[in-house]
């Protein structure tokens, strides 16, 4: 990504992948059953629920990292890129913590309140990628790419605007729901 010119960021694109997410999320969440939602995913160890939940995560998460891209932008280059190797070493941890995370996740944020809380962080992103100009798009750091198949070893915050809708479509194939018509 990183050598983009000026007016090419295409933050409507990315606006509208977040409400086709949010819509399809809502559609999940409206179509399943509770036996739907305990059925396993497919290709991992977490039910459907807990799947959703991670998808829902995914989003959640950048806003902690559109916070931390702040700070290791302003930062030599060699400190993201010792950040993500040390977060690189700690994959094991991380992949645990992550699993866990989404098994409880799903308790703490029901599929009652999954939308609800889906609908206001996509919201606060979109107002914030909306207030992003070219050259803060454009600043970045290095991420662990251990971690998720959709980090890079360098993404900008325009990248990082882009991630989540990438992981939730990834999980979304992962889901046993039946397809709503």
């Amino acid at each position: 990504m990183g050598d983009r010119a000026a007016g090419e960021f295409d933050r409507q694109a990315i606006s509208a992948e977040m409400e086709r997410a949010r819509q399809d999320f809502h559609h999940l969440l409206d179509h399943a059953t509770p036996a739907d939602l305990r059925r396993p995913s497919d290709g991992t160890k977490w039910t459907n629920e807990q799947l959703l939940f991670h998808m829902l995560f995914g989003y959640l998460i950048v806003q902690a990292l559109l916070v931390l891209v702040r700070i290791f932008s302003r930062l030599p280059d060699r400190a993201s890129t010792t950040f993500a190797r040390l977060l690189d070493a700690a994959r094991k941890p991380f992949h645990l913590i992550n699993y866990a995370g989404s098994r409880i996740g799903a308790r703490i944020i029901p599929r009652a309140r999954m939308g609800k809380v889906l609908d206001r962080v996509i919201a606060a992103l979109r107002r914030r990628l909306d207030r992003e100009d070219d050259t803060g798009l454009r600043t970045g750091m290095h991420y662990p790419t251990s971690w998720d198949p959709y980090f890079a070893d360098y993404m900008s915050r325009y990248d990082l605007y882009r991630y989540p809708t990438q992981h939730f479509d990834h999980h979304r194939r992962q889901l046993t729901l039946p397809s709503p018509d």
